[in-house]
């Protein structure tokens, strides 16, 4: 196993040998097409490469060694992070993280195998950093909104700091709806704004999410965003569940508040759901992560099978798994 802890100007590098139980051994290169290269010629083709999710930084490095065919493997990062913590070093540096992650990878099970590293298309990379971008103008914007008030001094500069940010905000609205309109690279999200709730910002990400990765299942789906039920049982807690939380985190607040925009309708087939729910004596809260998970449910199956959104079957029943079954939630979920 190669564990490479990549940062943005180098990538650490370990290389374990498993037979050995030995680390053959550890060097950094620059994290650029060259560094690469590098470690391609350094490295016996048949051994894959574990990476963490880094955004942007880790894409060189994954893509120059999938076309040369190498298996480039995906470290979930809350899970290395724990085996990394249970290693008990008292340093953290690149170099133990290389050596952790290239551990991490060589001591799971077939049943924990790991997952293909993930390569965004361009329209995937371009529709990402829209809504990355959006999301911070947003944040940006409401936080100086508040401060109109609270700095009156100040508030003339501010408001015209208001009025700028508004306006970048429109013009990424407008990117992202040209780029998720009916004939653009992402025609789906039009049929995913059909869905009650599901508005331009929801259905772009969505799409995207969808589009660069092949859930096996809606489950797979739900798990992807962190809305499938944990269970714990340990002391006194045992029997209660909750939401893992362990995915993409601005996904998930996205359908849950699509699921909040769908109670409040009358006329959404989703309300009646939430009726149901609150009748099983589900806090409110509880509730609304049941109707997220409904959404998010519909979206998938609307991508999945290339079809059109139908209200009449949005409650219609669905062949019942094994892992479907365990993720019914129940109070606290």
């Amino acid at each position: 196993m190669l564990g490479i802890d990549v940062s943005k100007e180098q990538l650490a590098c370990a290389l374990f040998d498993r037979s050995a139980e030995r680390f053959r051994w550890e060097r950094a290169v620059p994290n650029t097409a060259a560094g690469v290269r590098t470690l391609l010629r350094e490295t016996p083709p048949e051994v894959p490469w574990v990476l963490e999710p880094t955004g942007r930084y880790g894409l060189t490095a994954a893509r120059l060694a999938r076309d040369a065919g190498r298996t480039v493997l995906l470290a979930p990062p809350r899970k290395a992070k724990a085996y990394l913590q249970s290693l008990g070093t008292r340093a953290k540096t690149d170099r133990l993280d290389a050596r952790g992650l290239a551990l991490f990878a060589a001591t799971r099970t077939k049943a924990e195998a790991l997952r293909p590293y993930p390569l965004k298309s361009e329209d995937v990379e371009r529709l990402d950093q829209l809504l990355a971008a959006r999301r911070g103008v947003a944040t940006a914007l409401t936080s100086l909104q508040q401060r109109v008030t609270e700095l009156p001094h100040a508030a003339s500069v501010l408001q015209e700091a208001v009025a700028d940010l508004q306006a970048r905000r429109a013009e990424l609205d407008r990117q992202i709806a040209a780029l998720t309109g009916k004939d653009s690279a992402f025609p789906v999200a039009t049929r995913l704004r059909k869905v009650p709730g599901v508005g331009p910002l929801t259905a772009a990400a969505a799409a995207s999410r969808l589009t660069a990765r092949d859930f096996a299942d809606a489950d797979a789906f739900v798990a992807f965003i962190g809305m499938d039920v944990g269970v714990i049982k340990s002391g006194k807690r045992a029997g209660e569940r909750g939401l893992t939380k362990q995915g993409d985190a601005d996904l998930r607040r996205l359908f849950y508040l699509a699921a909040a925009s769908n109670v409040r309708s009358s006329t959404s087939p989703f309300r009646k759901q939430y009726e149901r729910e609150l009748a099983k004596g589900l806090s409110k809260t509880a509730a609304l992560n049941a109707v997220a998970r409904k959404i998010a449910r519909v979206c998938w199956s609307l991508v999945k099978h290339d079809a059109e959104y139908d209200p009449l079957r949005v409650h219609a029943p669905a062949p019942r798994t094994r892992r479907s079954a365990d993720l019914e939630p129940e109070k606290g979920a």
